[in-house]
């Protein structure tokens, strides 16, 4: 077990640069994924021709979905160099192989040009993008959680989530503006990897910011550092805390990407609603997600974590389903935003929570490998299978609102993730210390 000393350990110069140059590189992951969600049906046509839609809407998704299942690889690998490295060189490694998906993507020639080299490229784009995935919101989670001022890992841990939110609107800003200046034809043609290419060419802006970013004193003060296999074993040793941190995070990436990666093909094909409408409410989301995180870290700092975590799935647990067979009934623009304000605040609250509470629970010396593998596993087979689990549910049952029984099931699960960690009024990790 590595020990800490914090005696002449530099300290960080400006906490809100540290801040700014951590969250950076999420706004380049989260910027790729909300396009690729966005655009599905484009990419569908343009990677994965098919004479049924639904069939090649599912394709997309089902590719979106299988690149995250490499964040649990990633979330150990990369996890591990972290642990061991270093946040700052793992930040930025994490930057690099993230940049190399989103250009492979970008670039990727269509079906029509190359035939099925073209999907298995693409494939090749997000299976590089999820190992990469799997422990940047992990790592930065980690930074923010080590520079925190006292009482406040809430509020600082949050801000990892509020800076999504920032990609998510210039993304939106993005498809609005091209939507006004372009035909639809010619988007669905090749107008639709413009962001894309600006995504490229944000890199290299986003590289200069990590560059300078400082170590923490957390792990300067650390005398020993783990070596890789004591970090895979203790995080074998660890199985249980990384299950329940999963559980807990479910709810969060579940939420999360049916407000942001599936609402926008939910709205046209399901809704009926105009595009434009879809891309005006995920700008409204995004406004409103980056305002929910931080109070809702702020106030688990002040209150704690479990009333917060179990208040929030409780009230998605009786509304989610209910407030889409509202809105389904009769679509229109205003219940679209009513319901899009409700899920925002359901995610925004619930998630700066949850992540002050998943580093909390996690063991110090390999932070950054445990935070990161239970929310990549989380991401991975729950929060990421959300468009094409909520497209599958349309499709069977014929029933619009079925994907509020999807989000119901996240939340039922953690709430029980929650109740197991907080159990008897302290966290698993210190009964854990106790009982030891």
């Amino acid at each position: 077990m590595p020990q800490s000393s914090s005696s002449q350990v530099p300290q960080i110069k400006s906490r809100l640069g540290a801040i700014l140059r951590a969250t950076s590189g999420n706004f380049l992951e989260q910027f790729d994924f909300f396009l690729f969600g966005f655009y599905a049906p484009y990419i569908a046509k343009a990677f994965f021709p098919s004479q049924n839609e639904t069939a090649a809407l599912l394709n997309t998704f089902g590719v979106f979905w299988l690149g995250a299942l490499m964040r649990p690889v990633g979330a150990i690998v990369l996890g591990a160099y972290i642990d061991r490295i270093g946040r700052r060189k793992g930040l930025i490694v994490t930057l690099a192989i993230m940049a190399l998906g989103t250009v492979i993507i970008t670039i990727c020639p269509s079906y029509a040009s190359i035939g099925v080299a073209a999907p298995i490229l693409v494939l090749i784009g997000r299976l590089v993008q999820g190992f990469s995935a799997g422990v940047e919101l992990g790592g930065v989670s980690v930074y923010l959680a080590e520079i925190a001022t006292p009482g406040n890992r809430g509020f600082y841990t949050s801000f990892q989530s509020s800076s999504q939110q920032v990609a998510i609107f210039v993304a939106s800003l993005l498809g609005l503006t091209l939507s006004a200046v372009m035909p639809d034809t010619e988007i669905m043609a090749w107008g639709w990897r413009i962001p894309f290419f600006i995504g490229c060419l944000i890199i290299p802006v986003i590289f200069i910011l990590r560059r300078t970013l400082e170590e923490t004193p957390e792990f300067l003060a650390m005398k020993k550092h783990p070596t890789a296999n004591e970090v895979f074993a203790s995080a074998l040793a660890n199985w249980r805390i990384v299950l329940l941190g999963m559980m807990l995070a479910v709810m969060t990436t579940v939420t999360f990407y049916f407000v942001t990666v599936y609402t926008p093909s939910f709205v046209e094909k399901v809704l009926l609603l105009p595009k434009k409408e879809a891309l005006q409410v995920t700008m409204m989301v995004a406004v409103t997600n980056f305002i929910w995180n931080p109070i809702g870290g702020a106030l688990s700092d002040r209150i704690g974590r479990k009333p917060v975590l179990l208040a929030i799935t409780a009230l998605s647990l009786v509304t989610a389903y209910p407030a889409l067979a509202w809105l389904t009934a009769d679509p229109t623009f205003g219940k679209l935003i009513v319901v899009g304000m409700m899920f925002s605040m359901y995610f925004g609250v619930y998630s700066g929570t949850m992540l002050g509470a998943l580093v909390e629970i996690v063991p110090s010396h390999v932070r950054t490998t445990c935070f990161s593998l239970a929310f990549a596993l989380a991401a991975g087979l729950f929060g990421t299978f959300t468009p094409f689990a909520a497209t599958g549910l349309v499709a069977l049952t014929g029933n619009k609102a079925s994907p509020g029984l999807w989000l119901m099931c996240a939340a039922a699960c953690s709430m029980a993730g929650a109740l197991m960690i907080y159990r008897g009024g302290r966290t698993i990790e210190t009964r854990e210390a106790v009982a030891a």
